[in-house]
Parts: C-alpha cells; sequence; structure tokens
C-alpha cells in the first residue's frame, strides 16, 4: 500500500462526515439560493487569499529540499486565485469590494489561524494535511456543483463560476502532483503528521458548510 492509499484510508471516516454536511448534500442535488452561493465565494476568497502565504512559510520551515521545491511550483500555480473568486462575485450581482475589505466568519478564521499555527509549530509538513482535503474535496464536487448552479441560475456559460469550474479541472492535475509527492514521504513522523492534519481539515473546513448551512436556515426562519 503506498501512502497515498494509506492516507486516503485512514481519513474515510473524516471525509464521510464531510460529505453528510446537510448543506452540501442539498447543494449537489438541487442547487442552492443566490445569495448562499455568494456567501460561500466570500469564505472561499478568505481562505484562498491565504494558500499563496501559507506555501511559502511552509517552504521557509522546510530543510527538505525536495519537498521545498514542490512546494515553489505549487505557489506560481496558486498565485492570485482569489482574484477569481472576486470576478465571480461581480459576475453574480454581488459586492466584491465588500468581501475583500470584509472579515470571514468564525469557523473560517479558525481553519485559517490553525493552518499557520500547524505549520509554524507543528510541522511544514502539516500543509500537505491542508491541500488533500482542499483539492481532494474541490475535484469531488466543484464540477457537479457548479452544473447545478448553472442550470438553477440559467444559462450553461454564465459567469460566475470560473472558480469552481477551473478548481474542478485544475485540481486534477495537483491530485496527480500531490499523489507522487507523499508516495515519495517515507519518514513515519512526516507521514503521521500530514493524515492528523489531514484529519483536522476536514472538520475545520467542513465547519464552514455547517455555519453557512446555519446562516441559511436562520434566514429562511426570519
Amino acid at each position: 500500500m503506498t501512502f497515498y492509499d494509506r492516507l486516503v484510508r485512514e481519513t474515510a471516516p473524516e471525509r464521510d462526515r464531510f460529505l453528510s454536511i446537510p448543506l452540501i448534500r442539498e447543494a449537489l442535488a438541487s442547487g442552492g439560493p443566490r445569495s448562499l452561493y455568494l456567501a460561500f465565494l466570500a469564505e472561499a476568497y478568505h481562505h484562498v487569499k491565504h494558500t499563496f502565504p501559507l506555501l511559502a512559510l511552509a517552504a521557509s520551515r522546510t530543510t527538505d529540499a525536495r519537498y521545498q521545491g514542490a512546494l515553489l511550483e505549487y505557489m506560481e500555480e496558486e498565485r492570485g486565485h482569489e482574484s477569481w473568486i472576486l470576478a465571480d462575485i461581480r459576475a453574480l450581482g454581488g459586492n466584491a469590494e465588500a468581501v475583500r475589505d470584509g472579515r470571514p466568519g468564525p469557523a473560517c478564521r479558525v481553519m485559517v489561524a490553525f493552518a499557520y499555527h500547524a505549520i509554524e509549530h507543528t510541522s511544514p509538513y502539516a500543509m500537505l494535511g491542508s491541500v488533500h482535503v482542499l483539492e481532494g474535496m474541490s475535484v469531488l464536487l466543484a464540477d457537479r456543483l457548479a452544473n447545478v448552479l448553472r442550470r438553477q441560475f440559467g444559462g450553461s456559460e454564465g459567469e460566475g463560476f470560473s472558480y469552481l469550474v477551473s478548481h474542478g479541472s485544475l485540481d486534477l492535475e495537483h491530485v496527480a502532483f500531490f499523489r507522487t509527492l507523499v508516495n515519495d514521504l517515507h519518514d513515519p513522523l512526516a507521514q503521521d503528521t500530514v493524515i492528523d492534519h489531514a484529519k483536522m481539515f476536514y472538520r475545520l473546513y467542513g465547519d464552514i458548510f455547517r455555519e453557512l448551512g446555519a446562516r441559511g436556515e436562520l434566514s429562511h426562519a426570519a
């Protein structure tokens, strides 16, 4: 069994719990209101804008030249992706400037803070745990969700989905790159770090969707 296979196997319960979040199941089945999609994009902006700095921090903390080189390559791929999200928000009639200048919800703040803390105080390999979750879920969910919402909002070629569509297809390449990278990671302590932090990220990333779902319930109740 490769380390990637072990990672997938040992994080399966956390992944299943993530995929069972009501908001995710409902959105994939029947979409949701535009306001909720805009709220999702706002939270995405506030964690995606930290991807480049987090990769840079991990690269600065590792003495593993191969890992550092992979992080630097990945940084170039991820540079500026938060601007795609702002463009999608504008295309759907949202206030991109307010999102850019605003603050994320509590769950997003906790996830981002944990990522910085884990890289700085646990191990630079903790970054791989977050990559496994965020990109793996993009591949699994992004294209499907974009198709559902496009049909709901009207027009198969409508604007507002560049972030979802690009990450659904682009992250296929990233996941293949990630698989090769982690399969060459032979240090047991580093492997355990990646698994532990992937489990944490399934929970923390899931909390963003639980929070969004709770907001939606409150708005319907009002």
